[in-house]
């Protein structure tokens, strides 16, 4: 009979994976000093840590898990895929069976074309308005979030040391290293400020491809893009050539059909990833038709030629067919509905301990900030070094003493597997964190 392993902590761990992996991890986002969290399982709405201990989760893999851990169905599913393959230099029915779903799901997704993460869907998204354009430059808003590449990724985490005065923001590097050439092709507009921003887009009008925009950007607060924004934006694009590119990687679980249900017009290109996958690694390119005419193969010349050894793998695509078929439009007015009872008890919980704090969001996802007044620029919900001490303080606190699994935002993204019950340990949970860090918060403001 073989050995058991004996338990290693987490410190242990993290020291070997210290020697091997730069920093010890793979995602910066689950770095934390001393070591890393490290999970066993998980189950539901809930995860086991190494040490044992069982926490609710309401991060769910950084949205994600629309459904939480191991859900039946998926899992049943997948695993009846895995016995006929996991890949192969051929397709298969089931990507055109999900296709097909996503393209019933939402009316400004004609065609579509699936990637493997996030990231990828916004890269591809850029070329493709590129390649249908003919233009070189983008627009994206300050603070947004869209992944890792280049373009994408400017002004990311601007600074009050370096983004600019407002009406003409600094396209700011991420990455060391990255080329002048990349920021010069990237346009950077202050989120729901119409005026500035038509004014910045008008300065570049004959250059600009697509104007990307997050509907409701996790980074630049989780506000939603206001109804008059989003109109004078696409009016815009419609005047000049542009195309209007959503980022939907996040945001589609606000509604059936994404966040673009809320809004009166369509984007020309959609960007899909995380709940998409059921779990596995995913993303996805939709949209109108006469654009994404730029990736078929068919053409006499293919303006984007676009392949990927993993993109539209029959293990993903069951999975996510699966917990998109889940999501039905029962489900997501019933997690909205869920959430909407969290937030007002977590607002119940700010007025009972007396604190500066204010909570913003949508759908099925929120997230709270340590200041009186909702924040409604990037330039408003950034946070001082203090106060993001204080937010690791008060998540930590969440963590170790209630068992309470967080985004590191200071956010929520609910799962379908989440109860009354998991909400009201949220709230309770909240209350005594809101009381503990009340002294250090009045100093901040």
């Amino acid at each position: 009979m073989e050995t058991p392993k004996p338990k290693r902590t987490a410190e242990e761990i993290y020291k070997q994976a210290c020697t091997v992996i730069p920093g010890g991890v793979s995602r910066n986002t689950v770095f934390r000093r001393p070591c890393p969290h490290y999970t066993a399982s998980g189950s539901g709405c809930y995860v086991t840590g190494i040490d044992g201990v069982r926490r609710i989760d309401f991060a769910n893999n950084m949205a994600a898990l629309i459904h939480g851990h191991i859900h039946p169905a998926i899992t049943g599913a997948v695993i009846e895929q895995l016995q006929k393959g996991t890949a192969f230099t051929m397709a298969t029915e089931v990507e055109v069976e999900f296709a097909q779903l996503l393209c019933d799901r939402a009316p400004g997704f004609e065609k579509i074309r699936f990637v493997n993460s996030g990231t990828e869907a916004v890269m591809a998204m850029i070329k493709a308005s590129r390649a249908f354009t003919g233009r070189p430059k983008i627009a994206k808003a300050e603070g947004a979030y869209h992944g890792t590449y280049d373009f994408a990724e400017v002004s990311q985490t601007s600074n009050p040391s370096n983004w600019g005065d407002i009406d003409r923001p600094n396209s700011v590097p991420l990455v060391h290293g990255t080329p002048q050439g990349v920021l010069d092709d990237v346009v950077v507009f202050p989120f729901n400020d119409i005026e500035r921003t038509i004014a910045i887009l008008n300065r570049l009008a004959g250059q600009i491809a697509c104007v990307l925009i997050d509907p409701i950007p996790h980074r630049v607060g989780l506000i939603r893009a206001t109804r008059e924004f989003m109109e004078a934006v696409y009016k815009w694009t419609r005047e000049n050539g542009a195309l209007l590119a959503f980022d939907e990687v996040v945001t589609f679980r606000t509604n059936y059909g994404g966040a673009q249900e809320d809004y009166p017009v369509r984007p020309d290109l959609t960007a899909l990833g995380k709940i998409i996958g059921g779990g596995f690694p995913v993303g996805a390119l939709a949209g109108r038709s006469e654009v994404m005419k730029v990736l078929d193969p068919r053409e006499s010349k293919v303006l984007f030629p676009h392949s990927g050894t993993f993109s539209a793998n029959p293990i993903t695509m069951t999975a996510g067919r699966v917990a998109m078929e889940l999501f039905d439009r029962e489900a997501v007015l019933k997690l909205n509905a869920l959430t909407k009872t969290a937030v007002a008890r977590i607002e119940e919980a700010v007025k009972i301990a007396d604190v500066p704090v204010s909570v913003t969001g949508a759908g099925s996802m929120f997230r709270i900030h340590l200041k009186a007044l909702p924040p409604t620029t990037y330039r408003e919900a950034y946070q001082t070094a203090e106060t993001a001490a204080l937010v690791n303080e008060l998540l930590d606190y969440l963590f170790f003493s209630e068992n309470i699994v967080l985004i590191n935002t200071f956010a929520c993204m609910f799962s379908t597997a989440l109860s009354q019950n998991e909400v009201d340990r949220l709230a309770e949970a909240m209350l005594k964190g809101f009381r503990l860090i009340k002294p250090k918060l009045e100093i901040l403001q």
